[in-house]
């Protein structure tokens, strides 16, 4: 049972939203907590895109939800929402998936026009699936995280700060609260 559990909600294999993720997850992981990674880009499409919910091949990753203490969820931006292969796997997700769960939603985009993606679109739906303890989005344009000549990712200090800010977030809120979270029968009332 993962502590925290990593989304990545990007279609593409190397995307600024899951390398901030990756990143995230290895200074988890270096303060001593499980942290998981799951893309949904390496779920089944045509079982996501006929949401499917009970297909054995998305099981895992329903099961690495259920069991997460923290859900982290990056994305990118396109035409002022979250990536729609995000939303495929969100959908086949019990009503109330969330219900206990720490979740902090990531998102970059091109340009500062779409920061208020996270407040109007995902936050919302991490609500809905139960959450009550969303922490303050991270929103990075395409100039705060790029990839160096070399394919090292760069991450402004700005934004450096606010993940380190989430950090301690997590971390404080995990460290107060018990280590328990809802089954996966009571997910689903």
């Amino acid at each position: 049972m993962p502590d925290i559990l990593l989304l990545s909600g990007s279609p593409s294999p190397t995307s600024r939203s899951s390398s901030l993720l990756k990143t995230l997850r290895e200074q988890f992981v270096a303060r001593g907590f499980d942290a998981a990674y799951l893309s949904v880009r390496d779920l089944p499409a045509e079982d996501l895109i006929a949401a499917r919910y009970d297909s054995p091949a998305l099981q895992p990753a329903i099961g690495l939800v259920a069991t997460a203490r923290a859900i982290i969820v990056g994305t990118p931006v396109y035409k002022a929402a979250y990536a729609g292969t995000l939303k495929t796997f969100l959908d086949v997700l019990p009503q109330y998936a969330l219900r206990g769960k720490i979740a902090l939603p990531i998102a970059t985009g091109g340009s500062p026009a779409h920061l208020l993606a996270i407040e109007y679109t995902l936050k919302p739906l991490l609500s809905i699936l139960g959450s009550t303890d969303i922490l303050p989005g991270i929103y990075a344009t395409d100039d705060q995280v790029a990839f160096s000549p070399s394919g090292e990712l760069v991450i402004d200090p700005a934004i450096q700060a606010r993940f380190s800010d989430a950090l301690q977030q997590v971390t404080e809120r995990l460290n107060r609260f018990p280590s328990s979270t809802p089954s996966a029968a009571s997910a689903n009332d």
